[in-house]
């Protein structure tokens, strides 16, 4: 059984000039730890645009009618062969089945980020915990570890 190597946890409000801020502690943990284990500047990239889709929809369609100071959490844990992120909101949940994907060559305004998640990410999971809160799961396979 693999163990986690490396894990890290921020709390922010729920802010989106706080994006900029979410985004920096992800890459300095990205730079820190994931570059010795092979991961490269693409599969970095994809994971920090999944985590900004993940952290500005939980900030505007989540918390939308709860007040800013409502935190946000974000776990991230490295394994030797995958990565994962982990995004806490208290807002009402949501059925990410019930959604209808965007025809190809249509335009809309909005609707696009959960598909691109799924997109950027090996695995996607949207589910209510125990304790009321939402969790967002992303998870991407490093090198050795892609199934």
């Amino acid at each position: 059984m693999l163990s986690i190597v490396q894990q890290d946890h921020l709390t922010v409000k729920s802010e989106l000039k706080l994006l900029n801020q979410v985004q920096q502690w992800f890459e300095r943990f990205c730079l820190q730890h994931l570059f010795q284990l092979g991961w490269s500047e693409s599969q970095l990239y994809r994971l920090n645009l999944a985590l900004a889709e993940g952290f500005t929809n939980a900030v505007r369609h989540a918390h939308h009618a709860l007040p800013p100071e409502t935190t946000i959490e974000i776990d991230v844990s490295l394994w030797m062969d995958r990565l994962e992120m982990r995004i806490w909101d208290y807002g009402k949940p949501f059925n990410p089945d019930a959604l209808e994907e965007p025809e190809p060559g249509t335009l809309q305004v909005g609707g696009y980020g959960w598909f691109l998640l799924r997109r950027l990410a090996d695995h996607v999971v949207y589910e209510r915990g125990a304790d009321g809160r939402n969790c967002l799961l992303i998870v991407k396979y490093g090198l050795q570890g892609q199934p």
